[in-house]
């Protein structure tokens, strides 16, 4: 384990000019370890457990800093010293650092032109994902992005992921070809038989309205697919 994670210097023991506070207001925040930055939020430990021994038993946790933006308020609430309030307002900077990661992604890609691009470009707007969600990128001539559109959130069917709502959105921004893509909260992006039915009434919509069905991507991730790929591509698999 990298040793920032390891039990810290307990507060108390530390010198006045060496606590999180008054390094972060005299270096700034990048001079912060992660434990520290985490300290900052929290503000105050528990009983037993000063603020930089709970931040530290966190992230030792959650494996890593990035690790808690998969958590739960229930995960968050099992650690002795996070209340309800408090794990309410953790919840909070994690979606704010999700939102975060999903703007500066879409900076990074100017063109998706094959299932890993796609995959690429999902993983920081999916990762900890309690739902199924469906997007539809809406995609030029160069198969830059125009638009991404979240089009349903809760248990993809072939009743929430419908064409209409699909195509709409294709048509409304003038779109030459699309991709659709959901995400398996359980990580496993192996298609469920509903899986496959949507992507062929997607297949057939797109035919119809003459927009290009680039492909549809199923996000989970590389520890949980049997593929290791981490993701499921119907295009590359001979469904579209």
């Amino acid at each position: 384990m990298n040793n920032q994670y390891a039990a810290p210097v307990s507060l108390k023991d530390m010198a006045v000019n060496e606590r999180p506070q008054e390094r972060l207001e005299k270096k700034g925040a990048s001079a912060l370890s992660d434990t520290e930055l985490l300290a900052m939020l929290l503000r105050s430990g528990t009983k037993g457990l000063d603020v930089l021994a709970l931040s530290s038993r966190l992230i030792a946790e959650a494996g890593s800093l990035a690790g808690l933006i998969t958590w739960s308020v229930n995960d968050f609430e099992k650690l002795k010293g996070i209340g309800h309030i408090k794990a309410l307002q953790l919840i909070s900077v994690m979606e704010i650092a999700r939102r975060i990661l999903s703007q500066n992604n879409e900076n990074n890609f100017t063109a998706l032109n094959d299932a890993q691009s796609v995959y690429e470009y999902f993983v920081p707007i999916s990762t900890g994902l309690e739902v199924e969600k469906f997007w539809v990128l809406c995609l030029n001539n160069k198969n830059r992005i125009i638009k991404l559109k979240e089009v349903t959130s809760g248990t993809v069917n072939s009743s929430l992921a419908h064409p209409r709502e699909v195509f709409r959105e294709a048509i409304r921004n003038n779109s030459t070809s699309i991709i659709c893509a959901h995400n398996h909260p359980s990580g496993d992006p192996t298609p469920s038989s509903n899986d496959i039915k949507v992507t062929r009434q997607l297949r057939d919509a797109a035919k119809t309205v003459s927009i290009e069905l680039f492909d549809h991507i199923i996000i989970g991730t590389q520890n949980h697919d049997p593929s290791g790929l981490g993701y499921y591509s119907f295009q590359a698999n001979g469904l579209i």
